[in-house]
């Protein structure tokens, strides 16, 4: 944890994008991996808030998202979803704005679904986009929280048909990422819970 003590300063510092969206992604991948974070979202989301009706670039909505999320902060949220929803509508000349209504909408959307423990609402938002995330914005190594979202929306799947779907997603994982840390401890995950067999 000591990392988020030194990004944090940074980030509140600087406000720079690429600082916002670097903190908001350690927080929701350790937040996925069950790290209690206390208060480290609220240091956040002063900085992300600002940035609620930007709709710049998807990939920053997501991750603006993740902090009013994280600090619980309903009224944020719920700017964030409206604003982005009516800027899809009319979307202009801005190929973000027109891409957010097939694939920023429901990545938000299952965002919020995680947030409030629904695992199969999750796998039913992402399955269907999770290859044109990548139109979104950042890079491979950014955009891939949205994959262990997936994976570990799967993981607490309750229905059978999804918990096939954690086994080929980590398959598929282990085959493009082999001797990774995080895909060795997610299988060991599975098979604790007897999807692996």
């Amino acid at each position: 944890m000591n990392l988020v003590f030194q990004i944090l300063p940074s980030l509140q510092a600087s406000g720079a994008m690429l600082d916002v969206v670097d903190s908001c992604s350690m927080l929701y991948r350790l937040q996925m991996e069950g790290v209690s974070l206390g208060q480290r979202w609220q240091a956040v989301l002063p900085v992300t808030k600002k940035h609620t009706q930007d709709h710049v670039l998807l990939f920053n909505d997501a991750h603006f998202l993740m902090a009013s999320l994280g600090a619980r902060d309903l009224q944020t949220t719920q700017e964030l979803l409206t604003t982005l929803k009516e800027a899809s509508e009319s979307p202009g000349e801005s190929c973000q704005h027109r891409l957010a209504q097939d694939v920023g909408l429901p990545l938000c959307q299952a965002l919020v679904e995680a947030e409030n423990g629904n695992p199969d609402q999750v796998l039913e938002l992402l399955l269907p986009i999770r290859y044109r995330i990548v139109q979104i914005g950042g890079s491979n190594a950014q955009r891939d929280v949205f994959n262990q979202l997936l994976i570990h929306a799967a993981l607490t799947c309750t229905s059978s048909v999804h918990k096939n779907v954690a086994r080929s997603l980590l398959m598929e994982r282990d085959a493009l990422k082999p001797n990774s840390p995080l895909t060795e401890r997610l299988i060991r995950k599975a098979a604790a819970v007897h999807l692996m067999q």
